[in-house]
This record gives structure tokens, C-alpha cells and sequence, in this order.
């Protein structure tokens, strides 16, 4: 017979789902073992002045059995009491009728449910000495097959019931750890979700409207500044203001509703075609106040999912928002090429340029700009490489591969419009 405090050792009365049947069993075969003392003893011993004791102390065993369960599985005081009152009057039927030694098997499994492993233990170890005493009796001499047997069996039973209560322990600690773990996991995806969410929501707020009340506070400056000298530049710096804050307003108002940039909404149903369409208008509406935006395309457009023409809108709003802020530069252009196996947005300009290779060279004065379009092209998988020298201007360039991520979100009309564009793109050659 196994002791020790292993894990769930010291934890009776706990019984999970797997053991119920066991539970079920084993009172079944004590009304059956009590049920077989009981007849056993009036066919072998009929008229007996002990008869009626041993019916009365039968029913009422049967009856302390049957309250066993109403107190519930956990050592408490009146169970304990009431598992004492169960052994001394099967003691009793016993010593009155050998024969009933056989109840002792449900019993052993009744003392090792309520009590702790040791107390559980030293009950078996008296039960079986009960047994071995009252079968000796009913022997005619003595028989070690009755002397070593039913300690043996109480052994194996003991063991047995032991090992699989850790066994459920273990199993149990083990369930709770996973729970437990994913709870834990549940949560820190939630953090880095609201973290990644945190972010693009800055860059996106970056991309317009801090860039839009950035050229409308320069623009609102140069009218101010010519406002005396020539009233007509400075009514078109404010004009230019007040289009720029529409469009400010525009995203603000998209930004609340779905996060979609204006252009690409405007630009039409057509992915393949949309982020083309968003680059123009965007060169268009840039160009003015001494900056001339141009946007060329090249190759066969496909058809790519929302989250990457927004992320190649915003990033031309960026890189845009930088040559006007800080380039001081006359003239820009907006490139977007199609190859086999990526998309590449380049932003040239022709201004005073700067030294990548300096510290914080790639940073710009605010310190925001292309660190934003560098995580933004790292979402999708792509690079972003910046030319530039002191005096020579700046060629930013953004290359995003055409894998599963550029088509994610695509309907099935879309990914066949990409598949036929490729097509025709090869055929070409």
C-alpha cells in the first residue's frame, strides 16, 4: 500500500466526472455483498437468538449507507462521524456474523474517499485485519490462502484507488495550468492588439491630420507674411488653407466611420485601379503653393486588398508632407510600379536633401515621418529605402511584396481580375 503526500494525496472527497461510475459500482456491490451476508447467515443459521440483532444492525447499516451521500464528498465533521457510525456497526455485524468481511471492499473505498491518505490508509490496514480474523473463524483450521489473500487484494485495491486519485489530481492541476495559460495568452493578445492598434492609429492621425494642420499652419504663416505687400498671394494661401482643411475634416470623419483613407473611397470600386486613381488626386491636389506634384504608373496595376492601398496612400501623404515641410523642394513626383512580384512607390524630390547616414539623418526635423513609413511598409512585409546626399534631394522608396498579405481581403471577382491581368501581363511577355 502506497503513502507519501504526493500531489491531490491529502485532497479526499474530490471526485471528477471519471469517477462517478466508480462511485456508482461500488455502492451497488455493498447493497449486494450486505443483501448476500444477510441470506447467507438466515439459510446457514436459521432461529438463532442472534437473528433478530443481525436484521435490525443489516437495515441499519443500509440505512447509514444510504445517508452517506446527503453529507456530501468533503471530510467534514459530520461526515467523519458518520463513516464511524458505518465501520462499528459493520464491526459489530462482524464479530456477530463473520460473513459480512465482505462489505469491507465498498468500505475501503468509502474510508479512502473521506479520509486523508495516511488516515485512510491506517483504516484499511484495521478493516483487513477484521477480515482476515472473521475468515479464519469460518475455516475449519487455518488456511493461508484466508490469512494473506485478503490483504493482498486490499493492497492492489489500495493502490490502485491511490494512484488514481493523483492521477485526477494532476490531471486537474494540469487543466487548470492550461486555462490559466490561456487566459494569460487571451490577454497579451488583447495588449498587443491594442498596442498595434495604438500605432497604426498614430501614424494614420500623423498622415493627415497632423500633416494637413501642418501645411495649413505654413500656409496661414506665408499669408501673413504678404498679407500687406500682395493681398492676392495671400488670399491664395488661404484658400489653399481652408481646401486642406476640408480634406482634414473629410479624414476625420472617415477616420471615426471605418478608417478608410477619403481618396481610396473616392477613387472607385475598382482594387486594381483605386490606389492609381487615390496617388493622382493626391499629386493634384499637393501641387500648388511652390510645390509641383507629378504621379506616373507603371506596369499593369492588380488588384491589391484595402490595407495595402491605404498603407501606400498614407505613406505617399507622409513622404509628401516631408518634401513640403522640410525639403523645400520646387518639384516632386509620385512613382508607382508594378513588377512581378511587388509593388514600388517611389517619392523623388529636388530639394536641399540630407545626409542618411548622420545620426538621426533618416528621422527629419520632426522626427516622425519616416519612422512611420518604415513600420507601415514592415506590416506588409516590404522595405523602405531612403537616397539622398546634402544639395542632390531625396528619392524615398517603398516596396511592398505582392504575396498573400498585398491580396488579403480580396473577394474572388478580385483575386480572377488578378489572375487575368497576370495573364495578359505574360502573355506579353
Amino acid at each position: 500500500m502506497h503513502g507519501g503526500d504526493g500531489a491531490g494525496a491529502d485532497r479526499p472527497g474530490v471526485v471528477g466526472p471519471e469517477g462517478r461510475w466508480l462511485a456508482a459500482v461500488m455502492h451497488t456491490a455493498f447493497f449486494l455483498l450486505l443483501a448476500a451476508s444477510l441470506s447467507r447467515f438466515l439459510l446457514r443459521h436459521p432461529g438463532e437468538p442472534r437473528t433478530p440483532w443481525i436484521i435490525a444492525l443489516s437495515a441499519v447499516l443500509a440505512l447509514l449507507y444510504v445517508l452517506g451521500p446527503a453529507l456530501g464528498a468533503t471530510p467534514n465533521p459530520r461526515r467523519l462521524l458518520w463513516l464511524g457510525a458505518v465501520v462499528g456497526v459493520w464491526v459489530v455485524l462482524v464479530v456477530l456474523a463473520p460473513s459480512y468481511a465482505w462489505c469491507a471492499v465498498p468500505l475501503f473505498y468509502t474510508g479512502l474517499r473521506t479520509l486523508p491518505t495516511r488516515a485512510a490508509l491506517a483504516l484499511v490496514t484495521v478493516l483487513t485485519a477484521l477480515v482476515v480474523a472473521a475468515q479464519l473463524r469460518l475455516a475449519d483450521g487455518f488456511d493461508p490462502n484466508l490469512a494473506f489473500a485478503p490483504p493482498a487484494v486490499a493492497a492492489v485495491a489500495t493502490a490502485v484507488f491511490v494512484h488514481m486519485q493523483r492521477q485526477t489530481a494532476r490531471q486537474r492541476a494540469l487543466i487548470d495550468d492550461l486555462l490559466r495559460t490561456r487566459r494569460e495568452l487571451a490577454a497579451t493578445e488583447r495588449r498587443e492588439g491594442t498596442l498595434a492598434e495604438r500605432q497604426r492609429l498614430s501614424m494614420e492621425i500623423h498622415d493627415t491630420l497632423a500633416q494637413g494642420l501642418s501645411s495649413q499652419r505654413m500656409l496661414l504663416q506665408a499669408a501673413d507674411r504678404v498679407w500687406e505687400t500682395d493681398a492676392a498671394a495671400a488670399r491664395a494661401h488661404v484658400r489653399t488653407a481652408g481646401t486642406i482643411a476640408d480634406r482634414g475634416l473629410a479624414e476625420a470623419r472617415r477616420l471615426v466611420h471605418d478608417l478608410a483613407p477619403v481618396d481610396l473611397a473616392e477613387a472607385g470600386p475598382d482594387p486594381a485601379y483605386a490606389l492609381p486613381a487615390a496617388l493622382r488626386t493626391l499629386a493634384g491636389r499637393e501641387s500648388g503653393a511652390g510645390l509641383t506634384v507629378r504621379f506616373h504608373a507603371e506596369g499593369t496595376p492588380v488588384p491589391l486588398a484595402g490595407r495595402a492601398r491605404s498603407a501606400l496612400l498614407r505613406i505617399a501623404q507622409g513622404a509628401l508632407a516631408n518634401v513640403r515641410e522640410h525639403a523645400g523642394a520646387g518639384t516632386a513626383a509620385l512613382t508607382l510600379t508594378y513588377l512581378d512580384d511587388q509593388v514600388v512607390l517611389d517619392v523623388a524630390d529636388d530639394g536641399r536633401g540630407f545626409s542618411p547616414q548622420a545620426p538621426g539623418g533618416t528621422r527629419g526635423a520632426r522626427g516622425h515621418g519616416l519612422p512611420a513609413i518604415r513600420a507601415r511598409a514592415a506590416q506588409l512585409g516590404g522595405t523602405l529605402t531612403v537616397e539622398s546626399a546634402p544639395g542632390e534631394g531625396t528619392v524615398l522608396s517603398v516596396a511592398i511584396p505582392l504575396g498573400d498579405g498585398a491580396y488579403a481581403g480580396l473577394d474572388d471577382e478580385g483575386r480572377e481580375g488578378r489572375e487575368d491581368r497576370h495573364g495578359r501581363h505574360d502573355e506579353r511577355g
